[in-house]
């Protein structure tokens, strides 16, 4: 088996613009006032769907350290089916799992209108943003095989 491009050494100028795009993310979340746990939920879910290890693990960890709850971590991966968040984290979720399976070319409508009824622009636009960010991590930390050892 060939060994991977470490996407991060390999092209450090643009590695570090990512990280400045997520801090901007970050900070328009924070600004929107979504709290930085339920902001890594938000990472958590992106990666699960992804099946990023690397990722998973790193925002199940940073869930844990910003307050979220143990259940919340481990339900996530089946919150429609449990009463453990509210109905605009609920939409926030569906938003974040909608971009992140945007294969088809679409947003639903359904799932957008969802959105905008439960959220402020300004958390539809962070949340937004976050899919996005965390789907790039996602695609260099896969591609480069980041290793998840024990």
């Amino acid at each position: 088996m060939a060994e991977r491009v470490n996407l991060g050494k390999s092209a450090p100028e643009l590695y570090q613009t990512v990280i400045e795009l997520d801090r901007l993310a970050s900070d328009a979340l924070t600004n929107a006032g979504v709290a930085i746990g339920f902001s890594h939920l938000l990472r958590l879910r992106a990666s699960q769907i992804n099946q990023c290890a690397f990722c998973i693990r790193l925002h199940a960890r940073d869930a844990l350290a910003s307050g979220e709850s143990a259940d919340r971590v481990a339900v996530l991966s089946a919150w429609k089916e449990t009463e453990y968040f509210s109905s605009k984290e609920r939409a926030a979720l569906e938003l974040v799992e909608a971009i992140t399976l945007i294969s088809d070319g679409q947003l639903p409508d359904a799932i957008y209108e969802q959105a905008t009824a439960s959220l402020s622009k300004e958390e539809v636009s962070a949340i937004e943003w976050l899919a996005v960010i965390i789907n790039t991590w996602n695609r260099i930390a896969i591609s480069s095989r980041y290793p998840v050892k024990a």
